[in-house]
C-alpha cells in the first residue's frame, strides 16, 4: 500500500465514552480549533479525517451517532459509476470509477470486495435491451481501466448461458430464461462500518470526534450546541466550519435547498430464496436502464432495493418505509423469480434519504425534475459568513467529497494546510490481501474488522462467554459488542444494534437481542 501521513494522536483510534468526556470538556467554550465539521456521516467523516491528516485541528460533532442518518441506509455497493454513462454525467461517472478503485485497492479493502452480480435476460427484457444492457457493461469495464482498477480487483463482464445463470441463482425463473450477463462492482460489509473506519482514522490523526452534540446555530467562525446526553449548552469555536448534515443541511444554513429522493430496502430471510452465489439486476418491466437490486449479505439475510421518490415535507430523523415502495420491490421480483415472495416474507424494511441539491429556479413541482434524474454532483458551497456545506454525491465519492470541502474551507479561510493524502490514506483496519488472509482471526472478522480482527476475537479468549452469539441463527458475536464500546463510539444499546451491527433491521431480531445488548452495556460501563 502507498505511504501516508502517521497518526499523531496520543489517544490512538479507539472512541469510547470516557474518551468523548475529555474531548468535550476541552472543546466546548475552550480555544478554537482550526476546523469545525457539522455531521459524522460518510462526507463528514470524511472531512474532519481530510482536515485532521493535513495537520489542522480538528472538532467533529453529530446530534446523534456515527452513520446514523443516510449514510447507513444504502445498498452497501461502491458503485463504479456505470449509470451516470447513461444519462451522459461522465465527470461523475470516472469520479465514481476512481474512488470506487482507491478504496478496494488502498484505503479500505478490508471492508469493500467485488460483488458479482447477474442481469438475466429474461422474457421481459427484449434482445435490443439486452444488448444495449451488454454495451453498458462493457462501458462500466472500461470505466475500470481509466480509473486504473487491476482486473484481479474487477473482473471482467461476461455471457451467461441460461444453465449458468440459474446456477448462480437459483431462484430465477427458469420458462424462457435466454441466459444472463455477469458484471461486477465493488460492495461494501457494512456502510455504517466505513463511517466508523473513516472516524476512528480521523481520531488516530487527533480530531475531537463528538458524538450527541447538536449544532443549535452555526455562523462561520463556530456554533452554539447542546450536549444531548445532559442538556448543557455552550460554543464551539473555529477558525472554519463544514456543514455535512446532508439532506438536513438546510436547516442549518440559509439558501441551501435540497430535494430529498427516498431509497428503500426490503430485508428477507437468505433461505427464503436459497443460494445465491451472486447479486442480481432485476430490470424493472417497461423501464430502460432502471433495476432492482438483489443483495445476499452473507450473515443470513438478502436486502432488496431500492426506489427512487421524492420526499415532500419537513426530514425525519428515521425514514418510514410506505407499502407501495414495498409494493413495488415485491412485483419486480415476482417478475423474474420462480419462488414466490409476499408481503409476510418481508422481515425488515429500511429507507435512505437522498441529499439532491434542488437546482430547480422555480421550485415548484409543476418543473422539476424527478428526483430520478437530478445529477448526482456534489457540491461545495460557501455562505456569505464563510460556512462550506457539501452537498449531493454519494457515499462511493465520499472521500473526494470531503477532500473539496475542506479545500473550500482552507481557502475560504486561508488556513496553512497541504493537500489532502486521504487518496492513499489507509483506514483503521486496512492492509494488502495477503496480510488480511494470513491473521489469526475468523474471516468474517477480518472482512468487518480487517486487522483489529484478531484482537476483537481473542477478547473470547479472556471471556469464554464473549464467543457466543448476540442472537441465535446470526453470526455477530457478543466480543463485537463489548468492541463496540470500548472501542468504536457506541454509548448506547441502539448504537450496538442498529449501526456497529446490522441486527437491528429485522425488528424481531433486535427484539431478540437487546437483553444482551442491555447486559454487555451495563457491565462495561461498570468496569469504567
Amino acid at each position: 500500500m502507498s505511504r501516508a501521513p502517521r497518526p499523531v494522536a496520543p489517544g490512538g483510534s479507539s472512541l469510547n465514552a470516557a474518551r468523548r468526556a475529555r474531548d468535550l470538556a476541552r472543546t466546548v467554550g475552550g480555544p478554537a480549533v482550526d476546523v469545525l465539521v457539522v455531521g459524522l456521516g460518510a462526507t463528514g467523516a470524511g472531512a474532519a479525517l481530510d482536515a485532521a491528516a493535513r495537520g489542522l485541528s480538528v472538532a467533529a460533532i453529530d446530534a446523534h451517532d456515527l452513520a446514523f442518518g443516510t449514510s447507513r441506509w444504502s445498498s452497501k455497493l461502491v458503485h463504479g459509476g456505470l449509470r451516470y454513462l447513461a444519462s451522459a454525467q461522465f465527470d461523475v461517472a470516472h469520479e465514481s470509477a476512481v474512488e470506487r478503485g482507491v478504496l478496494m485497492e488502498r484505503t479500505a479493502p478490508h471492508l469493500v470486495g467485488a460483488q458479482p452480480f447477474v442481469l438475466p435476460l429474461t422474457p421481459l427484457v427484449s434482445r435490443g435491451q439486452a444488448a444495449l444492457a451488454w454495451a453498458g457493461l462493457r462501458a462500466g469495464d472500461g470505466l475500470r481501466l481509466a480509473a486504473r482498477t487491476a482486473r484481479a480487483t474487477l473482473p471482467a463482464p461476461r455471457r451467461l448461458s441460461a444453465v449458468e445463470t440459474r446456477h448462480l441463482a437459483p431462484a430465477l425463473r427458469g420458462s424462457g430464461l435466454r441466459g444472463g450477463l455477469l458484471s461486477w462492482d465493488g460492495r461494501l460489509v457494512d456502510d455504517a462500518r466505513l463511517v466508523t473506519a473513516v472516524t476512528r482514522t480521523a481520531a488516530a490523526y487527533g480530531a475531537r470526534i463528538l458524538t450527541r452534540v447538536r449544532a443549535l446555530e452555526v455562523s462561520g467562525h463556530g456554533a452554539r450546541v447542546r450536549d444531548e446526553r445532559t442538556g448543557e449548552e455552550g460554543e464551539i469555536r473555529a477558525r472554519a466550519v463544514i456543514n455535512a448534515c446532508g439532506v438536513w443541511a438546510g436547516g442549518l444554513v440559509d439558501g441551501i435547498r435540497i430535494r430529498p429522493s427516498r431509497g428503500t430496502h426490503l430485508v428477507l430471510r437468505a433461505d427464503r430464496l436459497g443460494p445465491l452465489p451472486a447479486g442480481l439486476h432485476i430490470p424493472v418491466p417497461g423501464e430502460t436502464n432502471r433495476f432492482v437490486l438483489v443483495l445476499p449479505q452473507g450473515d443470513g439475510r438478502v436486502y432488496v432495493g431500492l426506489t427512487d421518490e421524492p420526499v415532500d415535507g419537513p426530514v425525519p430523523d428515521v425514514p418510514e418505509v410506505p407499502e407501495t415502495d414495498i409494493g413495488f420491490l415485491l412485483d419486480v421480483l415476482g417478475s423474474a423469480l420462480d419462488v414466490p415472495v409476499g408481503r409476510d416474507d418481508v422481515v425488515g424494511a429500511f429507507a435512505g434519504l437522498r441529499p439532491l441539491l434542488d437546482t430547480d429556479a422555480d421550485g415548484g413541482p409543476g418543473g422539476a425534475p424527478r428526483t430520478a434524474d437530478i445529477s448526482r454532483r456534489h457540491a461545495v458551497l460557501t455562505s456569505p459568513d464563510g460556512v462550506v456545506t457539501v452537498v449531493g454525491g454519494k457515499l462511493t465519492t465520499y472521500r473526494r467529497m470531503a477532500e473539496d470541502a475542506v479545500d473550500a474551507a482552507v481557502a475560504a479561510q486561508r488556513l496553512t494546510a497541504g493537500p489532502s493524502p486521504t487518496a492513499v490514506l489507509p483506514l483503521v483496519g486496512a492492509a494488502s490481501p495477503r496480510t488480511l488472509a494470513a491473521l489469526p482471526a475468523p474471516r468474517r472478522l477480518v472482512r468487518r474488522h480487517g486487522t483489529e480482527a484478531p484482537a476483537v476475537h481473542a477478547l473470547g479468549d479472556r471471556d469464554p462467554r464473549l464467543r457466543a452469539p448476540v442472537l441465535d441463527g446470526h453470526p455477530v458475536t457478543r466480543a463485537e459488542l463489548v468492541w463496540a464500546l470500548r472501542h468504536e463510539g457506541a454509548l448506547d444499546e441502539a448504537d450496538l444494534l442498529d449501526r456497529r451491527t446490522r441486527i437491528g433491521l429485522i425488528p424481531a431480531d433486535r427484539a431478540a437481542a437487546l437483553p444482551t445488548a442491555l447486559d454487555l452495556l451495563g457491565e462495561v460501563l461498570e468496569r469504567r
